[in-house]
């Protein structure tokens, strides 16, 4: 995606543009010192370090923030927050920037967020994961017939050990319905 059409998007939600002015503003006193990239168990797996991420946050490089996978693949492990001189919360403006992303449906993360929205579809509806109904309904979602095949070799490995199992008992339908709810109410303030 082209930096314009990136930015067009943004332009065209007031309240994701604040969600980035959020993540600017706590990260307005980070000192580069590279502690982030030095503690998170995900850098070499990166396309960017944490550091060169927060840089871009800092200067509106929303281009090259976005063409990036580092704030996908963060394990929202908090080493980072913790071990930061300057007590920044790294990790919350990692989930920050993970959240404007699905919500500008970016192509670029558009399985991730499938996969994200399946499984919490999946818990909102029976209190816990059923795996072949949530990773049926991701499946259904990308609507790209290579997808499954590409995890049948894993889904008969799991079969055969018995660690897949087509159903589970439930919490109960609905259950967990008001703790979503009150979390979305709380995410829109």
């Amino acid at each position: 995606m082209h930096l314009t059409d990136i930015r067009e998007k943004l332009a065209a939600r007031p309240d994701l543009t604040r969600h980035l002015a959020q993540v600017k503003e706590q990260m307005a006193t980070c000192i580069q010192c590279g502690t982030c990239s030095g503690s998170c168990p995900n850098a070499g797996f990166m396309d960017m370090t944490p550091r060169r991420m927060w840089r871009a946050v800092l200067t509106d490089r929303v281009d090259m923030v976005f063409s990036s996978q580092t704030f996908m693949l963060c394990a929202s492990c908090y080493v980072c927050t913790l071990r930061c001189p300057r007590g920044l919360p790294l990790t919350d403006a990692m989930a920050e920037l993970k959240q404007v992303a699905f919500a500008l449906d970016l192509d670029r993360f558009r399985r991730s967020t499938r996969f994200y929205r399946a499984f919490m579809d999946n818990i909102r509806q029976y209190g816990r994961v059923r795996e072949t109904e949530m990773m049926a309904r991701y499946f259904l979602a990308v609507k790209d017939p290579r997808v499954p095949m590409s995890y049948t070799g894993m889904g008969i490995k799991l079969m055969a050990k018995h660690k897949l199992h087509p159903h589970f008992p439930t919490l109960g339908p609905g259950r967990l319905g008001p703790l979503f709810e009150r979390a979305t109410q709380q995410q829109e303030q």
